[in-house]
């Protein structure tokens, strides 16, 4: 890697959020490396979505890292849990739902720091967003700060000051028409994206979970139309 050369990792689910971060990473000029996680979720649809998001990103490496939060359970996404349908904002607004993952984020982030370390690679960019989101703590910019200064505190790079670490946020405090519309201008291609937690057999999303809906009222103030075919798109 040459003195001038910047190189990132980035989370990428290949969902709407992390496939614009991975986008703004690109345009701030960092060689881009991307990790996802098949983590015993619902479905694999998104891990489809990833692959084709890096891809067409043209990201120097995608690594799919495998481990099974099934073992623990306590979600929708990794247990048999319904997923919650249908909510309005005020439901979604009322506490932490059903779907959080039980420090999926900080599970996430260790592991692309240890990546990251070895690739010599200061700078982790994930997609978290405290305005459009499903109440989720490991998305508020108190849980960032706090990794921030445990990633410094944690690492041999860190205590030997070879590297300082930095955790980018650039979508948390945007709302999703905001980030829409800074990928649409970054030429993202929200069509390869996935962003349901219950697609159906053939991986058309439900347009009746909360990501679901986040994301409809996110294009509908953008002004844009969303490209995904729906199961059972909205009425009215």
């Amino acid at each position: 890697m040459s003195r001038t050369e910047k190189r990132a990792v980035v989370l990428t689910s290949g969902g709407l959020d992390s496939s614009t971060v991975l986008a703004i990473a690109r345009n701030q000029g960092y060689e881009l490396f991307a990790i996802s996680f098949d983590y015993g979720q619902r479905h694999r649809f998104e891990l489809d979505a990833a692959r084709r998001v890096c891809e067409a990103a043209g990201v120097a490496r995608h690594v799919v890292f495998e481990l099974d939060l099934r073992a623990f359970g306590g979600s929708a996404l990794t247990a048999d849990v319904d997923v919650p349908k249908d909510r309005t904002g005020d439901e979604m607004d009322a506490g932490i739902p059903v779907t959080y993952v039980p420090a999926r984020n900080t599970i996430f982030l260790s592991i692309a720091l240890g990546w990251a370390e070895t690739l010599g690679a200061f700078d982790v960019f994930i997609g978290v967003n405290a305005v459009d989101y499903s109440g989720y703590p490991d998305c508020r910019e108190e849980f960032i700060d706090a990794y921030a200064k445990l990633a410094n505190l944690a690492t041999k790079s860190g205590v030997e000051g070879t590297g300082n670490w930095a955790i980018h946020t650039p979508l948390i405090a945007m709302t999703k028409a905001e980030i829409i519309r800074a990928g649409i201008e970054l030429s993202v291609d929200y069509a390869l994206t996935h962003s349901c937690y219950d697609p159906d057999e053939t991986g058309r999303p439900c347009g009746r979970c909360d990501s679901c809906q986040l994301r409809l009222m996110g294009f509908s103030e953008a002004g844009l139309n969303d490209p995904l075919d729906y199961a059972d798109p909205p009425r009215g």
